[in-house]
């Protein structure tokens, strides 16, 4: 029977006080044979202070445990993680408790890892979270060897008889009743998305990077990080979810683009907006939806202003998406994406354009966001402007000019350019180019009529009839069209001639554009 006597105390982590034998707990341990082994005093008075015991005072009654019963302790899946960082902190290795050593039992026993169950990991990387055990040879192993079951059963998943978690050719021996209906529930070998909901974001992080090296399939981890943050923030405090959200957004930064979509990125962004996210973390996210704004719609970039400013919409994070998304193009062969996203942007300009309190740098900004070749029509642009300027009415001459130079007159539909010639609201200048545009538009539509129909002149009155064969009655009903187009614009041409000659008379104007209006109502 070993003497015991109560000579030294030990305050764990400021959560238990202990008394125990220095000479027995010394034994096993190095880190204490070497604070008193050659301690020649005979005080009962000896305190000792740790501030980082591995799990706490739980973790020291243990390594009590163990030194009080001649070095032995029953090891299992449960208090291994604790046993062997305690014994590590305690240095408890060969060189001083012999054939009796701690550390390397653990050591020994984590090798022997592929013999637990799958619900021994799991319970083993809970222990570990629980006790906020610093990441370790346990940690590494557990997840290690989970990532390499959940291979296994992905592989395995076509096979009814060896896709089961309970499977023995798996080893997967999951002892919780959920198991069965989680199959069932989740397609493709996905039941392993609820069952990692135990683990914290730090966890997360660590198994998705030893995921991702096992080549696992990125879409699928994609969907469980989706999965993971919505789930995990259901009942999580206001810290918790920063958290969440901003592992799972750095996690999801170094997936391949197609293995999240914009709809979702953009649900994880409604939850961001709210929990004051890290910058760099948050600018990863921009930079994925930008990656993807093709693939958005008017309801995702309809997001509200931050707080404290009195204009609707975010306009300012919508621009950012822009600018991702230019980054990103160079790497597109299909001009197509650019197409949409000049769609998308043409739909938000009208959304927003209502909004009194945008003012009109912004709205530029959005109307100049996209080179010009993005767009094959301007005549949406052309609508949301005037929606704009028919709201703000308080703008000035030259700023309506300033959004009206984000036009390519050239790229407005006959109809558009004869309803802006006769828009007061915008500048006559505009009308004046949008005229031009139709006009050259127009003749070459009618040299182009000519030279395919076998007409040989053309008279110089548009309004005079021309005789078509009959086989062209579709061409003369277009020329036809045409020409009540030329009428109407002259008749307008006429009207802002007539205006133009009254500003003569009371403020100078542009010489080159009178000098122009001969040649275009002529």
């Amino acid at each position: 029977m070993m003497e015991v006597c109560c000579n030294l105390e030990v305050d764990v982590n400021g959560e238990k006080i202990f008394m125990v034998d220095k000479k027995i707990v010394a034994s096993y341990s190095g880190r204490l044979s070497k604070l008193f082994g050659k301690s020649k005093s005979t005080s009962r008075n000896l305190k000792l202070i740790f501030q980082d015991f591995p799990g706490g005072a739980e973790g020291f009654e243990l390594i009590l445990k163990f030194c009080y019963n001649n070095g032995n302790i029953k090891l299992n899946p449960s208090n291994v993680p604790l046993l062997y960082s305690a014994a590590q902190f305690m240095e408890m290795n060969s060189s001083f408790s012999g054939t009796q050593n701690l550390q390397e039992r653990t050591e020994k026993y984590i090798e022997d890892i592929s013999e637990w169950s799958w619900s021994e990991l799991l319970n083993a990387l809970k222990r570990c979270q629980d006790l906020s055990l610093s990441p370790s040879i346990v940690i590494e192993k557990c997840l290690d060897s989970l990532v390499g079951r959940l291979n296994l059963a992905v592989e395995a998943n076509s096979c009814p008889s060896t896709s089961s978690p309970d499977s023995s050719a798996l080893r997967l021996s999951c002892d919780t009743k959920s198991t069965e209906s989680l199959k069932t529930g989740f397609s493709n070998g996905l039941w392993w998305f609820e069952e990692l909901l135990i683990f914290t974001p730090d966890l997360v992080k660590m198994f998705v990077q030893f995921i991702l090296e096992r080549n696992f399939d990125e879409v699928v981890i994609g969907r469980f990080l989706i999965y993971y943050q919505k789930l995990k923030s259901s009942n999580a405090t206001r810290d918790e979810k920063r958290k969440i959200v901003e592992v799972v957004v750095e996690m999801l930064y170094v997936l391949e683009h197609s293995s999240v979509s914009c709809k979702s990125l953009f649900s994880i962004l409604r939850v961001a907006l709210g929990l004051n996210i890290d910058k760099y973390i948050r600018n990863k996210l921009e930079k994925m939806i930008g990656a993807r704004l093709d693939q958005g719609s008017l309801d995702n970039l309809l997001l509200p202003s931050p707080s404290g400013m009195n204009y609707l919409y975010d306009v300012n994070l919508v621009l950012r998406f822009v600018k991702a998304f230019l980054l990103e193009k160079t790497n597109r062969t299909s001009p197509m994406p650019l197409k949409r996203v000049a769609r998308l942007m043409d739909l938000y300009m009208a959304e927003v354009a209502p909004d009194p309190c945008l003012k009109p740098s912004k709205f530029l900004a959005l109307a100049k966001a996209l080179p010009d070749f993005a767009r094959s029509s301007h005549d949406d642009m052309y609508r949301a402007i005037d929606m704009y300027i028919e709201v703000h009415t308080e703008m000035s001459e030259e700023e309506k000019v300033k959004l009206c130079c984000a036009l390519n007159y050239e790229k407005l539909s006959a109809e558009t350019c004869i309803n802006l010639s006769e828009n007061i609201r915008f500048p006559s200048t505009s009308s004046i180019q949008a005229l031009i545009s139709e006009q050259l538009k127009l003749k070459t539509l009618l040299q182009t009529a000519n030279s395919s129909s076998s007409i040989t002149s053309l008279p110089c009155k548009l309004e005079e009839k021309l005789d078509f064969p009959e086989e062209n009655e579709k061409l003369k009903a277009h020329i036809q069209g045409i020409q009540w187009r030329v009428m109407e614009l002259e008749h307008v041409c006429k009207k802002i001639q007539t205006q133009m000659t009254k500003m003569m008379k009371s403020k100078v104007t542009n010489d080159s554009q009178l000098k122009s209006l001969p040649w275009l109502c002529s």
